[in-house]
């Protein structure tokens, strides 16, 4: 009598989780000469650390380090350090869990983990993406912040005193910072573009959307471009009426000049007793 085979169940896949720590080191790192042979992707830069760790690098300045531990960390940081330009003595810093769940869907959880199926290249840039524009977002907004802190005082002189500020560098300086964060939203980070992974990967289209709606990128850059429009147009007024004071202020004393001109010359034909 043949004895009947037992069937195992299958094992399901386990979950696990890791850690991805997104910083914003300066204002730009040089990936150049930093090919490896362990490379993931060349666009954004993303490479193997270790037994299970990822980097992702992105030109604007930000790093997504995915899986490492500390010494890992360190190890990585301390490299990319002569690479950065213009470092931040401020560092920008977010750090989220992924969750691998081979058998879950992918969601991502308000305030909780980004879950995936698995952490294949296109999903791995696709987060760090996300992950990179939020921490370069939050520094353009506390940039912009504080640009509205220099922009106060002027207009609260102009509303109490009815006279406009005479420091026109610092309006100057002032819209300058704005240019500097327009320019770093608009031309650098780009953070209403979605990654170049997607062409080649839409399947990967939700997952996106999750994370944009999760982060509020869209949301978020729209209020920055709104917030810096209105400091373009303040300190343009502002520097307006500076300018409109000094040339108010050089023709009168052009024509005071003139008055004085006139004066002597009536003296000298009039009144003056010739030798």
């Amino acid at each position: 009598m043949a004895v009947p085979q037992t069937v195992s169940p299958p094992v399901p896949a386990t979950r696990r989780q890791l850690t991805a720590r997104a910083l914003l080191l300066g204002e730009r790192i040089d990936t150049v000469g930093l090919e490896r042979s362990d490379m993931i992707s060349t666009n954004p830069l993303a490479f193997r650390v270790g037994t299970s760790g990822q980097v992702v690098l992105f030109r604007y300045g930000a790093a997504v380090l995915i899986g490492l531990s500390p010494v890992e960390e360190d190890d990585v940081l301390r490299g990319l350090r002569p690479r950065i330009v213009s470092r931040f003595e401020r560092l920008e810093d977010e750090t989220v869990t992924i969750e691998i769940a081979p058998e879950g869907d992918e969601q991502v959880v308000p305030g909780g983990p980004i879950s995936v199926q698995d952490l294949s290249p296109p999903r791995l840039i696709i987060i760090a993406d996300a992950l990179a524009k939020n921490v370069a977002l939050a520094r353009d907004e506390r940039e912009v912040s504080k640009v509205f802190d220099i922009i106060e005082p002027f207009a609260a002189q102009l509303a109490s005193s009815g006279r406009s500020p005479t420091n026109r560098r610092q309006m100057l300086r002032t819209i300058g910072q704005a240019l500097i964060v327009q320019h770093r939203i608009s031309g650098r980070v780009e953070a209403e573009e979605k990654p170049d992974v997607l062409w080649d990967h839409p399947q990967f289209e939700r997952l996106h959307a999750r994370l944009v709606d999760e982060y509020e990128l869209k949301e978020r850059s729209h209020a920055l471009a709104h917030k810096l429009q209105i400091i373009g147009e303040t300190t343009t007024a502002l520097t307006n009426l500076i300018d409109t004071q000094r040339s108010l202020r050089l023709e009168i004393a052009i024509v005071a000049l003139i008055v004085v001109e006139v004066i002597i010359t009536l003296y000298d034909l009039f009144i003056r007793v010739p030798r």
